[in-house]
């Protein structure tokens, strides 16, 4: 290397590291003005407010091992893979049980884990991502995200209504609307 390619090689590291030392040395410049400076300020923000926050969802170590050839097979979308067998306690007697527990959730592999993903890792953000409805009644958006894909989620709950449509927190696909009735008081009932 000659004594010119050297010079040339020192004058453009200076022309790169300068301008990166003069900026990371005047970051006051971009900072936000201090407390003393927004006082007078008129704010107005709701204190109760839950902020914006992203959680990861990993599905259970109990979950059963979904094959990407499973996915494609239309018989296996009405079954479910979680629980195959009725529990001891759904309907004991009942000589056809088991047959009443795979019309109980139709669909059940096929909202989990083929438009579902709860047999992945995902990603989801939202002011209450851990939970399915606001706490405190009313809406609530939240989104998943699995790699590039995005996956919303909106619900409403109020006294009368309940209502969702997306990807539920632990991944499963979901719609549901219900109506509340409004109970009566114990005494009002006839014969009470």
């Amino acid at each position: 290397m000659n004594a010119l390619m050297r010079h040339e090689i020192k004058r453009f590291r200076l022309l790169i590291l300068v301008p990166w030392f003069i900026i990371i040395s005047s970051h006051s410049a971009w900072a936000r003005p201090d407390a003393t400076m927004c006082r007078n300020l008129p704010m107005k923000r709701d204190t109760n407010a839950v902020a914006w926050h992203t959680i990861e969802v990993k599905p259970g170590p109990q979950r059963s091992e979904i094959h990407f050839y499973d996915k494609f097979n239309p018989v296996w979308w009405l079954e479910n893979a979680d629980e195959p067998v009725p529990p001891p306690a759904y309907l004991p007697d009942d000589p056809r049980r088991k047959l009443k527990w795979r019309f109980r959730n139709p669909f059940h592999n096929f909202s989990f884990y083929v438009i579902g993903v709860a047999d992945k890792e995902i990603v989801r953000s939202g002011h209450y991502p851990e939970q399915d409805f606001n706490p405190h009644g009313g809406w609530d958006f939240e989104v998943a995200r699995r790699r590039l894909v995005l996956l919303p989620y909106i619900s409403y709950e109020r006294n009368w209504s309940r209502f969702y449509l997306g990807w539920r927190k632990h991944g499963a696909f979901g719609v549901e609307w219900r109506f509340h009735h409004a109970r009566e008081p114990e005494g009002s009932r006839a014969g009470g």
